[in-house]
């Protein structure tokens, strides 16, 4: 089942905005919306951010829940994208189809352009024009140096992915497909990726 987005919750339009101070925005935690890190906790993705980090040195990043930085929520959360130009939406497990976190439809859905894993075959849904797929970390690191710098393209991508992700992934429309499922209705609406 996909994550949903609703205009109430995923309510910025970040590509409108010229004021970032930031060129990636990228949270994680120690568990499902927990609040704080855990005591001596590592996590499977520090050694791909240093790693990011190291190869991207053009690249301004904010990072929470890492090297010591607590998750951010709420308000916080949304006054911190809004001071980036992009999102990454990696997850701790990428190598699993359709596998992500609810952190997408955050990124996407406030219209941060978002790096994903090709891995997570995602580009089932959305073009490249909507999104970014990446390989690997070389990759990610080129194509965030381009998507800073681009700025005209970086725009338009993030805003035809947040109208992608509206479409296909509104919260009324996967509220639907549940009853449509559940009752065994004929589906009112067909997206690409209800199945029967």
């Amino acid at each position: 089942m996909p994550i949903p987005v609703d205009k109430n919750i995923e309510r910025l339009n970040i590509y409108d905005t010229n004021n970032q101070i930031y060129d990636l925005f990228f949270t994680m935690s120690h568990g499902v919306n927990r609040g704080k890190l855990k005591e001596n906790k590592s996590d499977i993705r520090y050694p791909f951010l240093d790693e990011l980090i190291k190869r991207s040195p053009d690249i301004n990043f904010d990072i929470y829940g890492y090297n010591g930085r607590e998750p951010i929520w709420s308000e916080n959360f949304y006054s911190s994208i809004s001071q980036s130009k992009m999102g990454l939406n990696l997850s701790r497990t990428n190598s699993v189809k359709y596998y992500t976190s609810n952190r997408i439809s955050s990124l996407i859905g406030n219209g941060l352009l978002t790096f994903i894993d090709s891995r997570t075959k995602l580009s089932d849904f959305f073009d490249d024009n909507e999104v970014v797929f990446y390989s690997n970390i070389k990759d990610l690191s080129k194509k965030l140096s381009y998507f800073k710098n681009n700025h005209i393209l970086r725009k338009k991508n993030a805003m035809r992915g947040q109208k992608k992700y509206f479409d296909f992934f509104d919260s009324k429309i996967v509220a639907q497909y549940m009853i449509d499922r559940v009752f065994n209705f004929k589906f009112k609406i067909k997206k690409p990726w209800m199945t029967k």
